[in-house]
């Protein structure tokens, strides 16, 4: 393993220690539906901060090992929209949720790694030596599916809040509470997306030769 895959896996696996940390020191931030960008208006926005750049900083380095790696013009594009992810999570360790870059951020760096994550798979699992490809293919389409769960959790939980009456809106400040009968499992679907994103990238920096 190369030097900028062993530091993609260093700073992958830190910005999920800043993560888990984050559920214990701010637990009043429920993780059933409040989201990880909430943290920052928190005690501890430090850590959210880490956690960004961290992941950023591990999509860069991934990104960049693999500009030399990938073969095909479909791959480096891949390689292309990894980088820009890599922007849109240091963004938003710069930009928290109150902020108006903070959507910005969200745009750069949460379709683009789904995209990224096949382009880049699928050229991988052409070049010798590969006896990996299951689990490099498993752990790219796993981006794609936890952000589709993540979108439809998302729908139903702000559907819910706006059929039991809560103001919705850019400015409406985020419920105390989940109303009876509301079903809120986005923050799950949330963080559930961030794992899958995160271990892609350690998967593909392990398998890289």
């Amino acid at each position: 393993m190369n030097l900028l895959s062993s530091l993609t896996n260093a700073f992958a696996g830190l910005s999920l220690l800043c993560l888990l940390v984050l559920h214990f020191v701010s637990p009043e931030y429920k993780p059933s539906w409040r989201m990880i960008s909430e943290y920052a208006m928190g005690k501890h926005k430090w850590l959210l901060t880490s956690f960004f750049f961290c992941w950023g900083l591990s999509s860069l380095f991934l990104s960049l090992s693999l500009w030399i790696k990938v073969t095909t013009i479909w791959g480096s594009v891949g390689v292309v929209l990894l980088f820009i992810s890599a922007v849109g999570e240091v963004m938003g360790g710069l930009f928290d949720i109150k902020h108006k870059h903070h959507g910005t951020a969200a745009l750069l760096g949460i379709p683009t790694v789904p995209i990224a994550a096949l382009l880049i798979a699928y050229n991988l699992i052409q070049l010798p030596p590969q006896s990996n490809a299951s689990t490099i293919l498993l752990s790219s389409h796993a981006t794609w599916i936890s952000l589709v769960l993540m979108g439809v959790s998302m729908v139903v939980m702000m559907t819910g809040f706006k059929k039991s009456g809560l103001p919705m809106g850019p400015n409406a400040e985020p419920p105390k509470s989940v109303p009876p009968g509301v079903i809120a499992l986005a923050g799950y679907a949330n963080r559930l997306l961030v794992i899958c994103y995160v271990c892609w990238l350690i998967v593909v920096a392990q398998n890289l030769h």
